[in-house]
């Protein structure tokens, strides 16, 4: 494909389309249950991606966000603990 046939398609994707290749790459399934290729798959990835950034998609919201953690030492008094007992 193209680089400009792809940014074109990317320019003109809609919402529905954009949830429909997410909802694709995250289950590797097309909505019918084929299976996508690696190539479909690496490309349903960055149709997402760069949709994502046209369209200023949060961050929070993007596809593969892992939001920040906090280690052990930085928890907070209020909250709860787990203590394991053998």
């Amino acid at each position: 494909m193209s680089d400009m046939t792809f940014e074109r398609m990317i320019q003109q994707m809609t919402p529905t389309i954009y949830e429909s290749l997410k909802q694709a790459v995250s289950l590797r399934k097309w909505p019918d249950g084929r299976r996508l290729t690696e190539e479909q798959t690496e490309l349903c990835l960055e149709a997402v991606m760069r949709y994502e950034v046209e369209h200023k998609v949060p961050e929070s919201e993007r596809i593969g966000f892992v939001g920040k953690s906090t280690c052990g030492s930085d928890k907070n008094d209020d909250e709860d603990s787990i203590t394991w007992v053998n």
